[in-house]
């Protein structure tokens, strides 16, 4: 509850993520990892980053919008300190000033995100 309070990202398994966002991918389209930030969610799949922003009391409402990974010029990691209670992702998306910026948990490994965005980007 500390984490989530601080706005800092949980790993949500493949099984969830496709019962509960599915019907977002395209054709051939996996999920590869996903984060929950108290209600907003982003995901990484094989063709694209997916940001998902719940709205409302009920959260029903949602936008979503989606990055290829063609679209992203560069992204960095800053990882936690013995300090720090978080790390952080930074995606700068072509067109835009500034950063889309992610916190995680001290305890999440932030390598295996740099990892798997790494390999779509580069590949793209």
């Amino acid at each position: 509850m500390f984490n989530a309070i601080l706005g800092n990202a949980s790993q949500l398994n493949s099984k969830t993520l496709t019962e509960q966002y599915g019907w977002l991918l395209a054709n051939n389209e996996g999920f590869q990892v996903g984060f929950m930030l108290i209600r907003d969610l982003f995901v990484l799949t094989n063709f694209r980053l997916i940001f998902i922003n719940k709205q409302g009391i009920t959260g029903h409402k949602m936008e979503v919008m989606s990055i290829p990974y063609k679209r992203i010029i560069k992204f960095s990691v800053e990882s936690a300190g013995t300090f720090d209670f978080d790390s952080e992702l930074k995606i700068w998306i072509q067109g835009q000033s500034e950063p889309i910026v992610n916190k995680f948990r001290k305890d999440y490994n932030i390598k295996e995100v740099y990892r798997i965005l790494s390999n779509f980007v580069i590949q793209n």
